[in-house]
């Protein structure tokens, strides 16, 4: 591990610990490849693991034209998921404990078994699938300011905080997922909304890029797993008192409370 990576990493840490946004790391070496901010993220995860953390899913980031634009950047990113980021439904988040929190809706697939590439189809991802959930995703940026760039946040863990995850599951062949829809509220006032095609089509090919991707590094999407593919509208800034929901019509709904 090169020096400036291992000085990344600690910064990370040190910014997530602290709840204070970093100078971003494209600034700080404007020269910093995508390839090892994956490198800065993979030893935060080795790092986390030891410390005792379990991976209970992966992330596909930046898939939306919305999201891809808000960032300005054009390729989806990946991050994971580790236990204790999981929220019930309905449960509470603690604003303090992030620096800038922005929450996303995403539909959730639960794999029946794992997912390797290099040649992972939509249709490989749809017979993997055990079933489908309403999910909402907390990002947060340890950049100060959502200031970031692609290997900014893809050595941010993909800018992952917290995963909400809805207590109605659906099999695939309930549904036509790329025209299901989804509207986002926020105190019950209705400020998006989405379909699955939003996520690079369909979300099951933004799952199948993942594995793809993930192949690069010798990682397999797992049996059990949770896989978000993906933000269906644009993440929404979120403070102290406010309450997110997102209602996916036959798919049910999932909500979060803020504190």
């Amino acid at each position: 591990m090169s020096k400036q990576i291992s000085q990344f990493v600690t910064e990370l840490l040190e910014a997530e610990k602290a709840c204070q946004g970093i100078r971003p790391l494209t600034e700080q070496n404007k020269n910093l490849t995508v390839e090892e901010a994956y490198q800065v993220q993979l030893e935060i995860v080795e790092m986390k693991l030891a410390q005792g953390n379990k991976i209970i899913g992966k992330k596909v980031g930046l898939t939306s034209d919305a999201m891809q634009r808000m960032l300005n950047v054009n390729e989806p990113d990946y991050g994971h998921l580790f236990d204790d980021m999981q929220i019930e439904d309905g449960g509470n988040v603690n604003v303090s404990t992030m620096i800038a929190p922005k929450v996303e809706a995403e539909i959730g697939f639960v794999l029946d078994t794992d997912l390797k590439g290099p040649n992972v189809t939509y249709l490989d991802v749809m017979l993997a699938t055990r079933y489908i959930v309403p999910t909402l995703e907390i990002i947060d940026s340890r950049v100060a300011d959502w200031q970031i760039k692609l290997a900014d946040t893809v050595a941010d863990n993909g800018s992952s905080a917290k995963v909400v995850i809805g207590s109605q599951t659906s099999t695939l062949n309930q549904v036509d997922l790329r025209t299901n829809s989804m509207v986002l509220f926020k105190n019950e006032k209705l400020i998006a909304t989405g379909a699955g095609a939003a996520a690079l089509g369909h979300p099951a090919e933004a799952i199948a890029w993942l594995a793809n991707k993930l192949y690069e590094y010798d990682i397999t999407l797992k049996k059990d797993e949770l896989i978000l593919p993906g933000a269906l509208s644009g993440a929404e800034a979120v403070t102290a008192g406010d309450k997110i929901e997102a209602k996916f019509g036959s798919l049910g709904n999932v909500a979060v409370y803020f504190k």
